[in-house]
């Protein structure tokens, strides 16, 4: 008895394993996110851009790989736009969520790559929009990255 309860457990968590390996990772890591003033500098210096309103991003291969993420994110949404920090912090959290919620599909594009890649988005819009409007910008960036940084 004892040892098909064993058994049977074992079972349920092998099928548990397999049905987490196949869902995207819908979170936010501490290795995921792109903190270095250095690679921000360098990205503003060096980095190649394209805009999907109301977000712009620029993004470059990093020179040396920092975690076990293909990507290292991090957001700006400009003070003299937004001079409340409770406006700038909001704009933030969205983009971020939206983020969080759609890089799988770009991740699976760059599962095979060896080099790391610094993403880095600004929020260009002079007013906040609401929040389908980032996600469906943020879609479609990531969409045209995929496209730009995966082959």
């Amino acid at each position: 008895m004892e040892n098909n309860l064993y058994l049977y457990n074992t079972i349920v968590q092998q099928q548990k394993n397999t049905h987490l390996a196949a869902m995207p990772q819908y979170t936010f890591d501490r290795g995921e996110r792109l903190k270095s003033r250095k690679a921000i500098g360098l990205l503003f210096k060096e980095g190649q851009s394209f805009g999907q309103y109301p977000l712009r991003l620029i993004y470059m291969p990093m020179p040396a790989r920092r975690s076990e993420y293909p990507v290292q994110f991090t957001v700006s949404v400009p003070k003299k736009k937004f001079p409340k920090a409770v406006h700038r912090n909001r704009i933030r959290r969205q983009i971020r969520e939206a983020w969080r919620l759609h890089k799988h599909r770009l991740y699976r594009a760059l599962k095979n790559k060896e080099h790391q890649i610094a993403f880095l988005v600004l929020y260009t819009a002079t007013e906040p929009l609401p929040y389908p409007e980032i996600e469906k910008a943020m879609k479609q960036m990531i969409w045209r990255a995929e496209k730009k940084v995966g082959s």
